[in-house]
């Protein structure tokens, strides 16, 4: 397997203008791009993975790679974003559900599959039903975050933090929308 297991910040990329985290079990049925057209070339498409809970977006609605950073919890003891993270966060969607069967995939949606290809990053993930929380963080907002060219820096804070968390008994709603954060002021 070429995934990548993440203690720290690790960077993905998409070229197809959003980053997903995905269980690699519901997309065992794509091989190939007629395959994944046939289950994400369109917003609609996308939206059924989302409900289903097989796929959490990451869209800020652009190209490019990001620094991303998951973790993930237990019902004892919850992951939260760490003070630093919380100082620079700009904000967090609501939550999102993921059905999980072990193991969270993260890349850019045209890495989307069953299996995970280069520069796709692999994190467990508590099994069953899981609240996702996606927080983007300005992490340029920290002083010394930058290198010279303007570049993340060693130990600079990533551009996503993405908490997984056992669903709470009873929680029945969570955000189905393929913007992963509401617009300002809207």
């Amino acid at each position: 397997m070429n995934a990548h297991q993440p203690l720290d910040p690790a960077t993905v990329a998409t070229s197809a203008g959003m980053l997903v985290l995905w269980d690699p079990q519901r997309f065992q049925a794509i091989v190939d791009d007629e395959t994944w057209e046939d289950e994400l070339l369109e917003d609609e498409d996308i939206a059924g993975h989302i409900q289903a809970g097989s796929l959490v977006p990451l869209n800020v609605g652009g190209d490019g790679a990001f620094g991303v950073l998951v973790r993930a919890g237990t019902a004892a003891a919850p992951v939260t974003l760490t003070e630093r993270e919380t100082v620079h966060q700009l904000v967090a969607s609501q939550p999102y559900l993921f059905v999980s069967r072990g193991r969270a995939l993260v890349g850019g949606i045209e890495d989307v599959s069953g299996d995970a290809s280069d520069g796709v990053i692999e994190h467990p993930a508590p099994e069953g039903r899981c609240a996702v929380v996606v927080h983007l963080i300005d992490w340029q907002a920290e002083a010394g975050s930058q290198d010279e060219t303007g570049q993340p820096g060693p130990g600079a804070l990533p551009d996503f933090v993405v908490l997984i968390n056992p669903a709470q008994p009873g929680q029945g709603s969570f955000r189905t929308a393929v913007n992963t954060f509401e617009a300002p002021n809207g």
